[in-house]
C-alpha cells in the first residue's frame, strides 16, 4: 500500500492518500513560528492500517525540516507525540505541561 503525506495550505491540513484516494487528514492552524493541529480523521475504510501514524509522522517531519514548533490540541496528535519521544522537542519546552508531555 503506497501512501503519501503532503500539506494542503489551500484547507489548512496535511492529507494522507493512499494511490488516488485522501484516506485521512489531520487540520492545523498556523500562525508565525507555530503550528496548532487541531482535529485528526482517517476514513472508517481505512482504519486500522496505519495511516494514522503515517499520517502524523509525514506532517510532523515536515515541520520540523520548517522550522516550526507545534501545539499537539488535537487528542491523536498529541498521544502520537507521548508514543515517540523523538517528536516531543517540536513542542515548546514551556507548552509541554499543558500538554502532558515530557
Amino acid at each position: 500500500m503506497e501512501t503519501a503525506v503532503s500539506d494542503n495550505p489551500a484547507l489548512h491540513r496535511y492529507d494522507v492518500a493512499v494511490g488516488d484516494d485522501i484516506a485521512g487528514f489531520t487540520v492545523y492552524e498556523r500562525r508565525p513560528g507555530v503550528i496548532a493541529f487541531m482535529h485528526t480523521e482517517i476514513g472508517d475504510e481505512w482504519e486500522g492500517r496505519g495511516l494514522g501514524s503515517a499520517l502524523i509522522r509525514g506532517a510532523l517531519d515536515d515541520v520540523r525540516a520548517k522550522g516550526l514548533a507545534v501545539l499537539p490540541y488535537c487528542p491523536f496528535v498529541r498521544s502520537w507525540i507521548e508514543r515517540h519521544d523523538d517528536y516531543v522537542d517540536l513542542v515548546p519546552a514551556e507548552a509541554r505541561a499543558q500538554f502532558r508531555l515530557g
